[in-house]
């Protein structure tokens, strides 16, 4: 009986074409089957770098039922490249050659593609820094972050107070992570250690507008031990600003944003929002009210689930 399998230079033919013109779910499964591995050990191989991504999830990928959208789905995605000998950035190339079309969204939205390259560019920042994961050893009990929008409609800075519990023995740091609007410079940015921490090195990307800070603890926590403590960036290098957003790889605690606005500019109106994903449809708005004399809105979330939250405001 004839062999069922293809034989391997066309199965490389079909790769060679499809990593080429795409779609990802399609390069991704021709790559499998170049390699011929099962899904099982494709998952061993991304647990050995670091990554974990179950089964089901690998299957969905290469059916395109799903697309990986998450950092840490990122991350494997970029691993998927070195075990699968395919060349540096070609399944990344592919997700962010299939960004949807974003004209429904508001100007200040970021595309999937821009989301795309800013993670490849936060892991390399992260590893740089020795850092491979920015989970750094800790879960966040509670996050709350003051967002101030200056005179100029500007984002002229953020301040961030965490609450964290180490999770393993001799953490010292926590990496933060700041993303300015379109067209910042994180190189004139500036980050200020306010409580509990100092600051360590810092890492910049002027054209994803990413800057990457060590905070550096006074003590050396145990598995299991809180610590509170606190940070702000300077920001102010970028033009008009309409929205702020946070996004959330796993679960978390309780997050809270707040938004305050200068007097000389104040918004129209103000809503908060929800996205599963940078690729995903928004959901969840709600109109939020200005408060009258500290000229703010904000939202609570009592435990978070990994996906985005954010404040939107229109000037008009």
């Amino acid at each position: 009986m004839p062999h069922a399998t293809q034989p391997l230079d066309v199965a490389t033919a079909e790769l060679d074409s499809v990593l080429r013109g795409g779609p990802f779910h399609v390069a991704l499964r021709a790559a499998i089957a170049a390699r011929g591995l099962p899904l099982q050990r494709v998952q061993h191989h991304l647990s050995r770098h670091g990554v974990k991504v179950g089964v089901t999830s690998l299957s969905y990928w290469q059916q395109g039922a799903r697309r990986p959208q998450r950092p840490e789905s990122l991350r494997a995605v970029r691993a998927l490249e070195e075990i699968l000998q395919l060349p540096e950035e070609s399944l990344i190339r592919l997700l962010a050659e299939a960004d949807e079309d974003t004209t429904d969204r508001p100007p200040a939205a970021r595309s999937y593609r821009a989301h795309v390259a800013a993670c490849g560019v936060l892991d390399r920042l992260l590893t740089e820094l020795g850092h491979p994961s920015s989970d750094g050893g800790v879960h966040t009990l509670a996050h709350h972050e003051r967002i101030l929008i200056g005179s100029r409609r500007e984002l002229a800075g953020r301040e961030s107070h965490h609450i964290v519990r180490a999770h393993r023995d001799g953490v010292d740091r926590f990496v933060a992570v700041h993303r300015g609007d379109a067209g910042c410079a994180p190189a004139r940015m500036a980050v200020h250690a306010l409580e509990n921490c100092r600051t360590g090195r810092v890492r910049t990307h002027d054209d994803t507008g990413v800057l990457v800070t060590e905070l550096l603890f006074d003590t050396r926590l145990r598995a299991g031990d809180t610590f509170l403590f606190r940070y702000g960036v300077e920001d102010g290098t970028a033009g008009v600003s309409h929205e702020y957003v946070r996004g959330f790889g796993s679960a978390s605690g309780q997050y809270a944003l707040q938004v305050r606005f200068d007097s000389a500019a104040l918004p129209a109106r103000c809503h908060r929002f929800t996205q599963h994903s940078p690729a995903a449809p928004r959901g969840g708005r709600q109109e939020l009210t200005l408060s009258g004399r500290h000229h703010s809105v904000h939202l609570v979330e009592p435990r978070v689930r990994s996906g985005m939250l954010g404040i939107g405001w229109d000037w008009e």
